[in-house]
């Protein structure tokens, strides 16, 4: 497609996007647009002048058939400012329209894809789309949106992470282990014991960060390999749409759900270790890292503290469950709620790692200096 403000752009399966040939496009200065077809695989060109072609991108679309029809599209997106989603109808005028190769013979028509009544979010009211036309040039007029999809314009898809809401119960389950791996050894004067054993007692604590850490994080990463192609198969058993993610994507959910956990309680046991009291570690450690889980879920939340909770506290970890890109010419809500996280998955990861190695070395640091 040619946008007024993104330029050229080359789109499929609703989620990806790729920006073509640089330049802005007007009626002053328009594009030519192709699309070559070769089995399942279909390549899309744009040029200036109908001579210089310069490729876009490439999609591939599994089970296209022999037969597939093409078609011209008009798309007026509403607007989220203000307040207001009201979109406007949008008139694209095509010409010089040419097939070559195996196509069909028949006459273009026209019809509305999508918005079949002025209850359709973004489409004015007492308004319809139209086409008007002969040989190879038309008239295409009609509203509303073609974009990558985006999650709050499909509140109904599902997110590999709400497979993973387990994630919430297993993290509150590994933070009280967490504490307990410690707390009760000085709740039954059993410290004294172990630092007896082992007087180098920063090494105690890592020997303990060490064994809790791996533990959790081999079963994080079993019941998360389980719980995605299981979760995946019951919601299309049943009809529930999940957005798609690549396999390397899947992965990266499943391990990165397995290291949020392990970290979980990691810094739980260096926050035990620096309360020596049971409760108020698991406190201390269920405040700073599930409330900012509950605060992300509410979807009232202001976006802005909704960022902020998600970017600097050990709440933003739950970026590793990320799946979903934002897109910079689709206007929606961007926030963690829809699942759009502040920060990288990876990055969003480090800050739970860091608050969790600080918590060891201050841990580590009055482990040695007062208990005897």
């Amino acid at each position: 497609m040619a946008t007024a403000g993104h330029g050229v752009r080359m789109q499929d399966s609703y989620v990806n996007d790729t920006a073509g040939p640089p330049g802005p496009v007007s009626a002053e200065s328009p594009r030519r647009l192709r699309l070559d077809r070769s089995g399942d695989t279909i390549t899309g060109y744009a040029s200036t002048d109908g001579t210089k072609w310069t490729k876009a991108s490439t999609a591939h679309v599994s089970g296209l058939g022999s037969t597939a029809q093409v078609g011209l599209l008009v798309a007026s997106p509403p607007a989220l400012s203000g307040g207001g989603t009201a979109g406007s109808v949008s008139t694209a005028t095509f010409g010089d329209l040419r097939t070559q190769g195996g196509w069909a013979s028949g006459n273009w028509t026209g019809d509305q894809v999508g918005a079949t009544s002025p209850s359709f979010a973004g489409y004015p009211k007492n308004a319809s789309g139209s086409y008007r036309g002969s040989d190879a040039r038309f008239t295409v007029t009609g509203a509303g949106d073609i974009a990558p999809a985006v999650r709050d314009s499909l509140p109904t898809g599902g997110l590999l992470r709400d497979l993973l809401a387990g994630t919430f119960a297993a993290l509150i389950a590994v933070i009280v282990v967490g504490a307990l791996f410690i707390t009760e050894e000085y709740r039954n004067k059993m410290i004294h014991l172990t630092l007896a054993a082992s007087p180098r007692r920063s090494r105690v604590l890592a020997a303990k960060a060490i064994v809790l850490g791996a533990v959790t994080f081999v079963a994080g990463l079993a019941g998360a390999a389980l719980a995605i192609p299981l979760g995946k198969r019951l919601a299309e058993g049943h009809g529930v749409y999940l957005f798609p993610a690549s396999s390397s994507t899947e992965l990266r959910v499943a391990l990165g759900t397995a290291a949020l956990l392990a970290t979980a309680s990691v810094l739980a046991l260096s926050i035990g270790a620096i309360f020596r009291h049971s409760a108020g570690a698991v406190t201390t450690v269920i405040v700073a890292t599930v409330l900012p889980y509950i605060l992300i879920a509410i979807p009232f939340m202001p976006a802005s503290v909704s960022k902020a909770v998600a970017t600097v506290t050990p709440g933003a970890a739950f970026a590793v469950q990320q799946t979903l890109v934002p897109y910079e010419q689709v206007a929606s809500n961007y926030t963690p709620y829809y699942g759009y996280y502040p920060l990288a998955p990876w990055a969003g990861f480090a800050v739970l790692a860091g608050y969790a190695v600080a918590s060891l070395a201050v841990a580590a640091v009055l482990l040695n200096r007062r208990d005897a």
